[in-house]
């Protein structure tokens, strides 16, 4: 007669509980992370941000309005713009003039962002120092 030591005596008893220390560890370790970095998350650099000023520009008779087509030709008031040579060389005759006369910006809503920004861009190294764009209100 032999004396058992150990468990029940089948070795290939499958073993129906779950361990779930590793389980909790990994959890506690996420919820250590998460506390330490949702502080840096939330703080960010303070700035004073522009105020919306919704009031219409005045339109004067010195005004120039760059216009930009669904296709991205560009218009000086109603002429075509053969380049950007071409508008950079306009710019720079009214750049001197004081005052300047505003330079009023109308982008096609199909229009790709890309071609409103060359204006803005030309705009800058002649020299102009304001530039509007021109929008329609919102349909409610």
């Amino acid at each position: 007669m032999g004396m058992s030591v150990g468990g029940g005596g089948d070795e290939d008893e499958v073993v129906s509980a779950i361990n779930t220390t590793p389980l909790v560890d990994v959890m506690l370790v996420l919820l250590i992370i998460f506390l330490i970095t949702i502080p840096v998350a939330t703080h960010s650099v303070k700035v004073q941000l522009p105020k919306d000023a919704d009031t219409p520009s005045k339109i004067r008779p010195g005004n120039i309005t760059l216009a930009v087509t669904a296709d991205g030709t560009a218009y000086w008031n109603e002429t075509p713009i053969k380049g950007s040579a071409d508008l950079l060389a306009r710019l720079e005759k009214v750049a001197v003039l004081k005052p300047q006369p505003q330079i009023m910006i109308r982008g096609d809503a199909s229009a790709k962002y890309e071609a409103v920004g060359k204006l803005v861009a030309i705009c800058q190294e002649a020299g102009i120092y304001h530039v509007d764009f021109i929008t329609e209100q919102p349909h409610s």
